[in-house]
């Protein structure tokens, strides 16, 4: 590895702790249309692989009509977006860590499988002051993580190479993307997954305060 000159940094469950709004807003919608609700938790496990299959997955599987997802899934796009800062912020000890990457010249970037105008809402509410390389989310035509596009794109738009790259993520699917972008891998264990997940999806490190970040650097 070269010294680190970009981190590219998941969303949801790594930036920002958002699973009170997207449960809130998931419930919302499940009511309106008149779908059973589920737990916290059960809305942690369904989140991480875009909004699409989070309504797919908490839609009762006999009702997962290709026409029906997406009608929901509009509906919670337009719920969303009007409840998504309302629980959410950023976990304890993030606005600090990117004030002291930045300081030393790391270039910092975004990359979420939530939708496009969700994730730049939230950047610009929870980050205002801070220089993104790129805020990418899930965009049309644009493979999800864990395909490594997203990451590629970063890297290039940062003029960096792979080897100069940390990949911080809360899941799997981010560990899984890491590897696949040939970027190093950085678990977090305050997000919405658990330890042994970012183990098994082959974590280079896992992390339990967003200080011990630094020491990668």
């Amino acid at each position: 590895m070269g010294r680190v000159k970009l981190a590219i940094f998941d969303l949801d469950g790594t930036l920002l702790d958002t699973i009170g709004d997207l449960a809130a807003s998931c419930d919302a919608v499940m009511q309106m249309n008149g779908l059973p609700q589920h737990t916290t938790d059960e809305y942690r496990q369904m989140v991480g692989r875009g909004i699409l299959r989070l309504v797919e997955a908490a839609i009762p599987e006999q009702m997962r009509l290709p026409e029906y997802v997406e009608k929901v899934r509009r509906d919670f796009v337009a719920y969303y977006l009007d409840h998504i800062d309302l629980h959410t912020h950023p976990y304890n000890g993030i606005p600090e860590l990117i004030n002291a990457m930045t300081e030393r010249g790391v270039k910092i970037a975004v990359a979420s499988n939530k939708f496009q105008a969700g994730t730049e809402r939230l950047i610009r509410s929870f980050f205002p002051d801070v220089e993104f390389v790129a805020v990418l989310g899930q965009r049309v035509g644009v493979p999800l993580k864990p395909d490594p596009q997203i990451d590629l794109e970063i890297i290039e738009a940062a003029g960096v190479e792979p080897s100069e790259t940390l990949h911080i993520g809360d899941s799997g699917v981010d560990m899984q993307t890491a590897h696949a972008a040939g970027v190093r891998a950085v678990g977090v264990t305050w997000g919405f997954r658990s330890r042994e997940e970012l183990a098994e999806s082959g974590a280079d490190v896992i992390v339990d305060h967003p200080e011990e970040i630094l020491n990668l650097l």
